[in-house]
């Protein structure tokens, strides 16, 4: 049996072929990797699969699972948390199995946050730049120091929960909203609603679903409720953020700088090179003009531990998935059989 898996970087295959190798249960899959997304225009490529293996900007509408269902896969693995790609009310109706990988190490998107916050912080990147150039004048690196800062955390999960005993350690104060606050959060800081948290706080972070409840969640309205020269960050999904409406507050001195890893429109730019191409996407590169902006391309999993955990949970869902065992990590909302 066949696994089509979709965007494929080199990264994908190491590890995917670690783990499959090492999932006993698995001795007959056979993984066909594809850098293609998955679109309509490529369902094609999962001829003759059992399932399809897929991450963040592969498309998951209704009319690719269709045409999926049409050629007789059977499941879709997500490597990733995220599922707002999926229309999962479409994939229950079709019966498709749906996995996902909802808790790889929170640790690396945690401490990519604060790797972002410390290098638009403290200007090392402008630095690293300055020093390789024999420049070692300081004017224009002046940071500020984040012990005693009021740090605003929107979303409390797993990845929420562990930036806010980071940011804790380094002696900020820590706001958090969330739906439903976690007990944990009681030891590291205060549950606040989002407006009295945008006002306070000096960082806002970003570590929510994408949802049609949270589409577009930091727009003019909020950025206008911000503290004055606060510093936001986004490392969960990029429509949370009105990326214009963002432009424009840095513009007017509102919004005190930005650091991102996700883009509203990544999908045409993230995980491939294009540094010999021309950049079509005015919105991107108005941005980037910006010298108060920092941008990292959807790096924030990026670690040898999350890409384990990420290969191996994949792998496990399959295994769950053809032998009916349990442990399967299911799309909530999902309800395709095996």
């Amino acid at each position: 049996m066949k696994v089509a898996v979709f965007s494929a970087q080199p990264y994908d295959c190491r590890f995917l072929d670690e783990a499959f190798g090492r999932a006993g249960a698995l001795a007959g899959i056979e993984l066909v990797y594809h850098t293609e997304a998955l679109s309509r225009h490529a369902v094609a490529l999962a001829q003759d699969c059992v399932a399809v293996c897929v991450f963040v900007n592969d498309v998951l509408d209704a009319t690719v699972l269709e045409a999926l269902s049409g050629l007789g896969v059977r499941a879709i693995l997500l490597r990733c948390a995220g599922y707002n790609n999926l229309d999962t009310a479409a994939a229950s109706r079709l019966g498709l199995w749906v996995g996902y990988v909802p808790n790889y190490s929170p640790h690396a998107v945690a401490e990519h946050t604060l790797a972002l916050v410390l290098t638009l912080n403290r200007h090392t990147h402008r630095a690293f730049a300055r020093v390789r150039e024999g420049n070692f004048a300081l004017d224009g690196l002046l940071g500020s120091t984040l012990h005693g800062k009021t740090v605003g955390l929107v979303g409390l999960g797993r990845i929420g929960l562990e930036v806010a005993r980071i940011f804790h350690g380094f002696g900020c104060r820590v706001l958090g909203c969330d739906p439903a606050v976690p007990p944990a959060f009681a030891a590291l800081g205060t549950a606040l609603a989002l407006p009295a948290l945008l006002a306070q706080a000096d960082i806002v972070s970003l570590h929510c679903p994408l949802s049609a409840a949270t589409h577009h969640l930091i727009d003019a309205a909020a950025l206008a409720q911000m503290k004055p020269g606060a510093m936001l960050v986004n490392t969960s999904r990029g429509a949370l953020v009105d990326t214009n409406a963002v432009t424009d507050a840095l513009k007017a001195r509102q919004l005190g700088a930005l650091a991102i890893d996700v883009y509203e429109q990544e999908s045409e730019l993230f995980f491939h090179d294009h540094s010999a191409d021309i950049i079509d996407d005015d919105v991107f590169q108005r941005l980037m003009t910006l010298p108060n902006v920092l941008v990292t391309g959807h790096q924030g999993f990026f670690t040898t531990e999350a890409m384990r955990d990420i290969a191996a949970v994949t792998a496990r869902n399959l295994v769950c998935l053809l032998t009916g065992a349990d442990g399967a990590q299911r799309v909530p909302g999902t309800s395709g059989c095996s």
